[in-house]
């Protein structure tokens, strides 16, 4: 109970963070330095880090097909569930933790959707002619709110320690080259990933604290 409480302070501390954070990539330094005369929030940061970057287009397609991983995990949970529904006849008796897996997942496509449509920041480049949204970089949310819970699962389940513990690294190193490497590709803002960094944060320790609030067999 008491880590569930700290888990979801600093769920709420991260949420509250990323608003801020929104806020004043809207309001603080915004320059028209993006491509077609967009107008981009921290304007002299964002500007020097991507100058720094540049694009790297190979890294970019690497990193959007590896944007598949996280997805085939969602689907690998969502299978695990419908076994269980099925087999136990009720989903009330479906794991508990499964359970709040599936709405925590349901919760980060709303985000992805929210963001889809709601543009805040376009790219620093176009992306097959066009300009497309950018914030927060939709990448670093898919893949630091589901890898996460890969390791956090396996640790949950896997009974054999060696294959828990590898699992983890694998999600962590992952996630890691992920996140950086769609950094240093060029295509979003360094105010994106730190927009994507944050609101995963908030989202997957508020997932954590449900399931440590209430825990059930």
């Amino acid at each position: 109970m008491k880590k569930g409480k700290v888990w979801l302070g600093i769920g709420c501390t991260a949420l509250g963070l990323f608003g801020l954070w929104t806020a004043l990539v809207r309001w603080v330094d915004v320059q028209t330095i993006g491509p077609e005369g967009s107008k981009i929030g921290f304007a002299t940061m964002n500007g020097w880090f991507h100058a720094v970057t540049d694009v790297d287009w190979r890294l970019y397609n690497i990193t959007d097909w590896l944007g598949l991983v996280p997805i085939a995990v969602c689907f690998g949970f969502a299978l695990l569930g419908l076994v269980q529904w099925i087999r136990r006849k009720k989903i009330m008796r479906v794991d508990y933790d499964i359970r709040c897996l599936g709405v925590y997942y349901l919760t980060v496509i709303l985000f992805y959707l929210l963001f889809e449509f709601v543009t805040l920041n376009y790219r620093p480049v176009l992306i097959d002619g066009y300009l497309e949204g950018s914030y927060p970089s939709s990448t670093t949310l898919l893949v630091l709110c589901v890898m996460p819970t890969l390791a956090e699962q396996s640790l949950r389940r896997i009974r054999r320690k060696p294959l828990a513990i590898g699992a983890i690294v694998v999600s962590v190193v992952f996630s890691v080259y992920m996140v950086v490497g769609r950094l240093l590709s060029g295509v979003h803002w360094l105010s994106d990933i730190i927009g994507g960094v944050m609101l995963s944060a908030g989202l997957f320790c508020c997932y954590e604290a449900s399931v440590l609030l209430y825990p059930k067999k």
